[in-house]
């Protein structure tokens, strides 16, 4: 079996998406698994619409061309209101998936995606929930934002309204069931608490109890996480086991490509900070 190459928060670094090209032919990877917040956020670098359409798409077609299987998800900064756009280019590649809430079989493993997050101060909420019930919000930086086609649409009571959505807990029990789970790998953009996958700067943890408790009862062979940049430098754990299932959390630079190469027949991984020029 070929190996395979996950990277995370490239938040549309164009340079930093053709190392990854790059190294996964490199290492002739089969092969690349994108863990979320793809786009540049907002408008602060590029359109995101703009990036999507004149770089991902033919981006995708590369990986086709070179024979390389394509799995991505959506992040906590990646528009809702473009989903479909990502579809649509996902959908004329056919060796590209878009992974979020949604299952993929390659080479005799079951590939399951989900891009929700627990609720974070910031105001772009397309991808936030609450944990569990009985959620307790912390402060937020101004009115919660959802996206939409016409623009962004404030929401003037975000955990009124954040109430009215399904939890992570209840998203992860929704999502669909591999036959298999010892050959199973969720990708999962938001990490795990409790097991050093989730520190910020100054160490607070944010990740999610529920996905601790979901890895714990499902047990699949390999999860793979992403959200948190500079979980690693806090906390010196980028891979971790919740009972046997093995989850990596590799963060990532600001000036070079973390990626993480990996197998999944002996279960080996490297985790690999690459320069981008």
């Amino acid at each position: 079996m070929k190996p395979f190459l996950y990277v995370t928060d490239l938040h549309g670094h164009r340079g930093k998406y053709e190392r990854t090209f790059t190294h996964a032919k490199e290492i002739g990877a089969g092969l690349v698994i994108n863990g979320g917040d793809i786009a540049p956020p907002g408008k602060r670098r590029e359109d995101p619409e703009r990036f999507y359409r004149e770089f991902l798409g033919p981006y995708f077609a590369r990986y086709h061309e070179a024979g390389i299987r394509y799995l991505t998800l959506t992040g906590n900064d990646d528009l809702g209101s473009l989903d479909a756009l990502l579809d649509e280019i996902c959908e004329k590649t056919p060796l590209a998936t878009h992974l979020s809430q949604r299952m993929a079989e390659v080479d005799g493993y079951s590939f399951v995606g989900m891009n929700r997050v627990v609720d974070f101060p910031f105001r772009l909420k397309d991808r936030a929930r609450r944990d569990s019930a009985g959620f307790v919000f912390g402060s937020q930086f101004g009115l919660g934002v959802l996206s939409t086609p016409d623009g962004f649409r404030e929401i003037p009571d975000w955990p009124a309204y954040a109430g009215t959505l399904p939890t992570i807990e209840e998203e992860l029990d929704a999502l669909p069931v591999p036959a298999d789970p010892a050959r199973a790998v969720y990708v999962l953009h938001g990490p795990p608490s409790g097991v050093g996958l989730d520190k910020t700067r100054g160490g607070a943890g944010v990740g999610s109890p529920a996905t601790l408790a979901f890895l714990e009862r499902v047990q699949p062979l390999l999860s793979l996480h992403g959200h948190i940049h500079e979980s690693l430098e806090e906390s010196g754990v980028w891979k971790t086991k919740i009972g046997r299932t093995v989850c990596l959390q590799p963060g990532q630079s600001a000036e070079e490509l973390v990626v993480v190469a990996g197998r999944l027949d002996d279960m080996t991984f490297e985790r690999k900070v690459l320069p981008i020029g």
